[in-house]
């Protein structure tokens, strides 16, 4: 889908972001307000936040062998996802994330 370049600053488009924290409360708390903080920096916008719970990660992560997981649905400008993924992978609080585009209804 190509945009008019008019509106390529302003159209946002719907993600959902997954993400595993460390399962300590004060590194969970310090990864969440990071994010959030990394995500309003670029204008995006949370609409919903489901928390999934402490679960047992797959394979060993930043020597973590549980995770926090949360899931946010967010919308975003398409063009700021890279920059906002270069800032998550400077968080260490922030064990891993995925952005998942979601259909537009």
């Amino acid at each position: 889908m190509r945009l008019p370049s008019v509106h390529k600053e302003t159209y946002m488009r719907k993600y959902e972001l997954m993400t595993i924290y460390p399962t300590a409360d004060d590194r969970f708390k310090a990864g969440t307000d990071a994010v959030r903080s990394v995500l309003a920096e670029f204008g995006a916008t949370i609409e919903k936040e489901e928390p999934y719970g402490d679960r047992d990660l797959t394979y060993e992560v930043k020597k973590q062998n549980r995770g926090r997981f949360l899931l946010l649905t967010v919308k975003a400008n398409p063009g700021k996802i890279v920059d906002i993924d270069r800032q998550f992978k400077l968080n260490n609080d922030l064990l891993k994330y995925l952005f998942v585009k979601l259909d537009e209804e």
